[in-house]
């Protein structure tokens, strides 16, 4: 019997941006209880974040709790993974591990995002959340990409819901030229994405799904929907899929694959984060 091991990495470094520290935390507390173990992976909640070496902010304080990651699931041993997560970059551990893990049998990445977080130093880029899978391929920074010894393969890994065509022009992007599936392309057909991993022979699959692949008016709690910029920069931003086919993709893809890893990230939920702010400020509870 396979064992899945649940992981709360409330990581915000990756972005540079606190409130990816509760988004994480309810994110979890949202999810349905389950017998499988929760671990919740330690990360500084506060960091002098200004700094950086080798073009990437907070690079140390990554590296930190990456390396503590690697530890509790070389301890755990799991063979499936679920990662609540801060933003993008806490999956760089799990992925790493379970492409280790599965080394021998063939193994995909379905990208779930409305970016596609090859970008890299080259791409004059300072945070590490767009640069993980970049480094899961090996293209990132030479310490971070070494923490993975299984590489991800370039022809193993699909991408769906990026629809800003400025994504494409990433080095790494345009390096390998990935297959990627609109919002539009997968809302009317997701079977297209099961068709394209059974034509690549794909036997295990890991889904990375980011939350601001989602639709705007239907889920706001993400990155796009930041009350100070929503009204100045909706016009510019992709308006996202539908909850219901981001759903049903996922359930296709564990119906028809072996499914071992699910990461959901970048949950920013502003109301709950203003509310908080808020109860800081008040006596008797600050």
């Amino acid at each position: 019997m396979s064992k899945t091991l649940r992981l709360l990495i409330p990581q915000w470094q990756g972005e540079n941006r606190e409130q990816y520290f509760l988004g994480a935390k309810l994110l979890n507390w949202l999810a349905p209880e389950s017998e499988d173990e929760t671990v919740e992976v330690p990360v500084d909640k506060e960091t002098a974040n200004n700094e950086t070496r080798d073009g990437i902010v907070a690079k140390d304080t990554l590296l930190k709790q990456y390396k503590k990651t690697f530890e509790i699931l070389d301890e755990k041993n799991p063979d499936k993974i679920v990662v609540f997560g801060g933003d993008c970059s806490v999956e760089l551990a799990p992925f790493g591990y379970l492409l280790e893990k599965y080394k021998n049998e063939k193994t995909a990445i379905l990208w779930i995002d409305a970016h596609p977080d090859v970008t890299t130093t080259a791409d004059n880029w300072k945070n590490f959340h767009a640069m993980v899978l970049a480094s899961l391929l090996g293209e990132a920074d030479k310490d971070i990409d070494n923490l993975v010894t299984t590489k991800v393969k370039p022809e193993n890994v699909i991408f769906a819901g990026i629809d800003d065509s400025r994504e494409f022009d990433r080095v790494v992007y345009k390096k390998y030229n990935f297959k990627n599936f609109t919002t539009e392309e997968f809302q009317k057909n997701g079977d297209k994405i099961v068709k394209e991993l059974k034509n690549r022979k794909i036997k295990n699959v890991i889904v990375h799904f980011d939350l601001d692949v989602l639709n705007l008016y239907e889920f706001n709690s993400q990155y796009f929907a930041e009350p100070e910029i929503f009204d100045k920069y909706k016009d510019e931003f992709p308006i996202g899929a539908k909850i219901s086919t981001v759903s049903k993709l996922i359930n296709d893809v564990n119906d028809n694959f072996n499914l071992i890893g699910l990461g959901i990230t970048e949950h920013l939920p502003w109301a709950a984060i203003k509310l908080a702010k808020l109860l800081r400020e008040l006596p008797l509870i600050k």
